[in-house]
């Protein structure tokens, strides 16, 4: 019982330290852009944030059982894939780097479930059809496919996004543009936010399903007092409480430390104007409502990211500081190895020591 709760607050950790790593992704544009303060970007955030959690749970699916076998899964390796997931996020949160915690989180829990199975590959799904929804399923088709694709299409949405507003706004005032786009920001940012909460926050909610569904069909609560009877887990499903709890711990850490990301997407990487982020924004916020719809835990830093890269293009190439960008790839190729490897260290040395 003991090991559970440690599972579940690392795991809200976790979406803790997501909140001030990725949530800050979301509300970049909009901070740097001037149209809301800091503090007014966050409570949107939050907000918005809790709206997107409690919709739908297909990511959280897939996160809980689309990727490994859970047959093979225990609570150190959870733990471990979470360790993992948060010495990584921290890692580049220290540098500002915007990289994936969806891919840590995932890297991670590979990464410890490889070792549970002692070194057996076919835990992880690789590519495969789920027999009763007849969807593929698996690493390949819903992580690193995406992963390939999303930020290439963001760039290239991004750019014809704002090359479109651009021909459409050819003769208006600069004035009125920005008049217009610092009221149509806000809507940008709304979606975005809530987008967010439908993908990023569904991650912890998928590992903390995964978690009472582990504990509950290992015989881990048998003797729960009637007043936790809530965390029996017969069969894998979110819980409302389990949503509520991850999008407000989301809220929190986005209020405390994501002024480092916000730096980086908003003023290191180019410079932008209230249409700017209108642009980014959309071209993120829809890629990532297709993506959770059918239940891809896609990267919102890659594709915000891009968005922001595909945007910046079109006021010239070099508006973008493109040395930036190459540290900020670097993050990319690396976390689903490194935190895999982290995972698998943890959980390996748990049990050369009989945790």
């Amino acid at each position: 019982m003991i090991l559970v709760l440690c599972v579940i607050l690392t795991a809200l950790v976790f979406e803790y330290i997501n909140g001030f790593h990725d949530t800050a992704n979301s509300i970049a544009t909009v901070v740097s852009t001037k149209v809301l303060m800091p503090s007014q970007a966050v409570l949107l955030a939050a907000i918005c944030n809790l709206l997107g959690a409690l919709w739908g749970t297909a990511v959280a699916t897939t996160i809980g059982k689309g990727l490994i076998d859970t047959q093979f899964v225990t609570m150190s390796s959870i733990l471990c894939a979470l360790i993992g997931a948060v010495i990584w996020n921290l890692f580049t949160w220290y540098f500002g780097l915007p990289s994936s915690s969806s891919h840590a989180l995932i890297g991670g829990l590979c990464g410890a479930t490889l070792a549970a199975a002692h070194g057996n590959w076919s835990v992880i799904i690789w590519s495969s059809v789920d027999p009763v929804k007849h969807k593929a399923v698996g690493l390949w088709p819903k992580v690193i496919l995406p992963m390939l694709i999303s930020p290439v299409l963001g760039v290239v949405i991004g750019f014809f996004l704002m090359g479109f507003l651009i021909f459409v706004l050819r003769k208006a005032s600069p004035k009125n543009v920005n008049t217009v786009f610092n009221k149509l920001q806000l809507l940008s940012a709304s979606l975005m936010g809530v987008s967010h909460g439908t993908n990023d926050a569904q991650k912890t909610m998928g590992i903390i399903a995964l978690a009472l569904f582990t504990a509950t069909n290992s015989n881990l609560f048998n003797d729960l007092p009637p007043f936790l009877a809530f965390l029996n887990t017969p069969k894998f499903e979110v819980h409302m409480w389990v949503k509520i709890v991850c999008a407000i711990t989301m809220a929190l850490g986005t209020a405390a430390g994501g002024w480092r990301i916000i730096k980086t997407l908003g003023h290191k990487m180019v410079r932008l104007q209230p249409i700017h982020g209108f642009a980014a924004e959309t071209t993120a916020a829809l890629m990532i409502q297709t993506a959770s719809h059918f239940g891809i835990p896609l990267s919102t830093t890659h594709v915000i990211s891009t968005s922001i890269m595909g945007v910046g293009a079109t006021k010239r190439f070099s508006a973008v500081k493109w040395g930036i960008v190459q540290r900020m790839l670097w993050a990319w190729v690396f976390t689903l190895p490194i935190t895999a490897l982290i995972g698998f260290g943890v959980e390996y040395t748990l049990h050369y020591f009989g945790g």
